[in-house]
């Protein structure tokens, strides 16, 4: 099975002004084939440089991570990564942009064809194929961003935050979509946000992290739905009693109360 291991990562930088920001203090995470990983912690606490690494963007100062046992030296099509900002080509159509990547790789004009057909009708987009960007709401821009990184299949899908910018309906109604795509896709999934309720309602596990320099320093497995027998999702995970109690718990952890989450 696929492995995503960080081994002693930290990550510093220097500052315009010759100063050293030590961003990642060192840390050690595994992450199992198909797990999906919630990430929170204090604003600046290194959660989106930690993800940086992953992808490859950043060269760790110290440590390693391996997939299947190789290191990570740079980005490739094994991890794709989705922004909190949609990151689409404003000229071009949603399926022009979605098969992107494949057309790059050298991908057939007949497979990327069905590529693009399956993966936008697996976020709802269809429809919208012929669509420029400008022409979408925000969460139909998020949903193509995800197509266009599950087009090219990658192992693990690396998320910064993509649902931030977001009203609460769109919110959750992107959160239920992205639980059922990762529960048929089995594709490992980590995920930054700031919001402890979204972290729950989504991850297996719950991953939180110091202020900087960022370390791990809890790892809170959510088995909600193994508790009742079947997947929870959305309002319905919300109001089990469980969910409360694992809010408070992460909340304070990190510093806050039940009312700023």
């Amino acid at each position: 099975m696929m492995k995503l291991s960080l081994s002693g990562i930290s990550q510093e930088y220097v500052t315009d002004k010759g100063e050293t920001v030590n961003a990642v203090g060192e840390t050690d995470l595994e992450i199992p084939e198909g797990e999906f990983v919630c990430v929170v912690g204090p604003s600046g606490c290194g959660k989106s440089t930690l993800l940086n690494v992953i992808a490859g963007f950043l060269e760790p100062t110290s440590g390693s991570v391996r997939m299947d046992g190789k290191v990570i030296t740079g980005p490739d099509k094994q991890r794709g990564v989705v922004f909190q900002q949609p990151t689409l080509f404003p000229w071009l159509t949603v399926s022009k942009n979605v098969e992107f990547g494949l057309r790059i790789n050298g991908t057939s004009a007949s497979e990327r064809e069905r590529i693009v057909t399956d993966v936008l009708d697996l976020v709802g987009l269809a429809d919208f194929h012929d669509s420029k960007p400008y022409e979408l709401s925000g969460g139909m821009q998020q949903r193509a961003q995800i197509a266009r990184v599950l087009a090219n299949d990658p192992s693990v899908i690396l998320m910064d935050e993509p649902f931030g910018a977001l009203d609460a309906i769109t919110r959750e109604k992107l959160q239920n979509d992205l639980l059922d795509l990762s529960r048929e896709k089995r594709k490992t999934i980590f995920f930054i946000t700031h919001s402890v309720d979204e972290a729950i309602v989504l991850g297996d596990r719950v991953i939180v992290m110091s202020a900087r320099p960022g370390q791990i320093i809890r790892d809170v497995p959510i088995k909600i739905s193994e508790t009742y027998g079947r997947p929870l999702k959305g309002a319905e995970l919300r109001d089990t009693p469980e969910f409360d109690v694992l809010r408070d718990e992460i909340a304070s952890s990190i510093g806050l109360s039940a009312t700023d989450v």
